[in-house]
């Protein structure tokens, strides 16, 4: 079966920046709506017509993949505001900031702890890899027609690298995929 819109990819890959850090391995397959919100667009438009066994390369700028870097989704707290537990890494939904933070800061966004201070605290509301071209080394290990459920939802289940935090107050998902 070809890729087209609306039917199911299972693939692997490698994940590198351009200076050829590796930055996630997927050596398990993994399942993805092609035609919903699981990939990116540049992913889904390269794999338009391949079939299982395909493997392709790809570079993704930027503003095709996580934008660029918003130093405005950067902030400083009160080392005060969180719990004694905080370690850097952890992840926070912008609406579940400890009450005192920045109003400022947009509650649509999360937000990793990246550096911890005795007085302060730093929010960074910009995903990981923003701001950072990438290289895509994928294979498609399977392709399936999409069940109206999954079509219904936009998703197979897996969005593709997204930042999720179990709990406010719990180291979150430290994982790209």
């Amino acid at each position: 079966m070809e890729i087209n819109q609306q039917c199911v990819v299972a693939l692997t890959w490698t994940l590198k920046d351009t200076l050829g850090e590796e930055l996630d391995v997927l050596t398990e397959p993994v399942e993805f709506l092609v035609g919903g919100d699981d990939l990116f667009q540049i992913i889904e438009d390269a794999l338009q017509g391949h079939a299982a066994g395909a493997r392709l390369e790809l570079q993704i700028e930027p503003e095709q993949g996580f934008g660029d870097f918003n130093d405005q989704l950067v902030f400083l707290e009160s080392r005060q505001l969180f719990p004694p537990e905080l370690e850097e890494g952890m992840t926070f939904e912008g609406t579940s900031l400890p009450a005192g933070c920045n109003p400022d800061a947009p509650q649509d966004a999360w937000y990793t702890v990246t550096e911890i201070y005795p007085e302060h605290v730093v929010l960074d509301g910009n995903h990981p890899l923003a701001g950072i071209a990438l290289r895509l080394s994928l294979k498609v290990e399977a392709v399936r027609e999409a069940t109206e459920e999954e079509i219904g939802r936009g998703s197979a289940g897996t969005g593709f690298f997204r930042i999720q935090a179990v709990h406010a107050n719990v180291l979150g998902n430290d994982t790209l995929h």
